[in-house]
């Protein structure tokens, strides 16, 4: 696999990773009972019943706004998970759609899915209220609209159990696009993802393969001070390098994790606010103690979510576009259409259309 610095350009993906990238011909994450729901239905209720006798030794915690349309579909990947005692805390963040009946539907079926509601305040605060929920030994994240291995929770638990230094585990990642096209993978060498997190600058930080992917123990989350609330965004960074501080990180070498590309995510829509996050993450690391009020003073400043304007989503657009014509699939030309029928004066998506490459 080639080595692959991401510029920040990428909804979704990590900032700054420096990972491993690698295209991917026709592929699909293993989730069990994919193709057969009664079965799957019949394993989670047993699943349920069970945990309803016992603690769960994994918490996964994801935040969910407005994510109707993909929301079942990472709900029936989390709760098929196999081989481990879990439960689900799902904060919604203040949905207006039809989340909250998806949501009441799924917990009123299976014991270990609790729901946790709240006004809209974010992606973090959602975090910090499922993670202050949360009763497992370890927390592993999840994002709407992605999807795990039925393994996934199992393998990881096994890595981060392996070692008593070990605070924070990922795998690796698989991006898809908005039709579940196989876009890349991604993943990294933990030591490296380390080292990188306690001494390289903004510009060449490397990361997990996914905020999604992450897996850390519940004490180390909260000895290193949980998710801080002024980190509107790049929150998963600020708080890997202060669990790095803490101790090892450690990746499976396993695709995991399935990572879905949403041309207007957030990422490619509020860059200059990441990268703005990212630098102050960085500075906190290697401040002095009284520096740290007046850094994260000004990392609560740094501006809201924006919503995406036509160039932004005709940036995403072209990005899919590119990545499946890497890997051979037949939808890049779609995307690329829709680049510039979004932002007509979008140079690279004509210049791949006129010459067919």
């Amino acid at each position: 696999m080639q080595r692959r610095r991401s510029a920040f350009g990428c909804a979704g993906t990590p900032r700054n990773c420096a990972q491993h990238r690698s295209t991917m011909g026709p592929h699909r994450l293993p989730i069990a009972g994919h193709h057969n729901r009664l079965a799957k239905r019949r394993t989670v209720v047993a699943a349920s019943r069970a945990y309803a006798m016992k603690e769960p030794i994994v918490s996964v915690v994801m935040s969910v706004f407005n994510g109707d349309s993909l929301l079942r579909d990472t709900l029936d990947s989390i709760l098929a998970q196999e081989g481990i005692e879990f439960e689900l805390v799902v904060v919604d963040d203040g949905s207006t759609d039809k989340t909250a009946a998806i949501l009441e539907e799924a917990a009123r079926n299976d014991q270990r899915v609790r729901v946790l509601r709240q006004q809209n305040q974010g992606l973090t605060r959602a975090l910090i209220a499922g993670c202050r929920a949360a009763r497992g030994v370890v927390i592993a994240r999840h994002d709407c609209g992605d999807r795990s291995s039925s393994l996934r929770l199992k393998r990881q638990f096994e890595l981060i159990s392996s070692a008593g230094d070990i605070v924070l585990v990922s795998c690796k990642t698989l991006y898809v696009g908005p039709e579940r096209e196989p876009l890349y993978t991604l993943t990294a060498d933990g030591e490296a993802v380390r080292q990188s997190l306690l001494h390289d600058g903004a510009g060449s930080i490397q990361g997990l393969s996914h905020h999604g992917s992450a897996m850390f123990r519940r004490n180390a989350y909260l000895d290193a001070g949980e998710y801080r609330s002024e980190f509107r965004f790049a929150q998963d960074i600020d708080l890997w390098i202060r669990l790095a501080k803490l101790g090892r990180v450690q990746f499976v070498s396993e695709v995991l994790y399935e990572a879905r590309f949403a041309p207007d995510g957030i990422s490619g829509v509020s860059r200059r606010s990441q990268i703005a996050l990212m630098r102050i993450a960085v500075a906190l690391r290697d401040a002095a103690p009284d520096e740290a009020p007046a850094l994260l003073e000004s990392a609560s400043a740094v501006g809201k979510i924006r919503r995406p304007n036509y160039k932004a989503r005709a940036n995403g657009l072209y990005f899919l576009a590119n990545a499946l014509r890497k890997s051979g699939h037949r939808n890049w030309r779609k995307y690329a259409w829709n680049a510039v029928r979004l932002y007509p004066l979008h140079v690279r998506a004509w210049v791949r259309l006129l010459t067919n490459r």
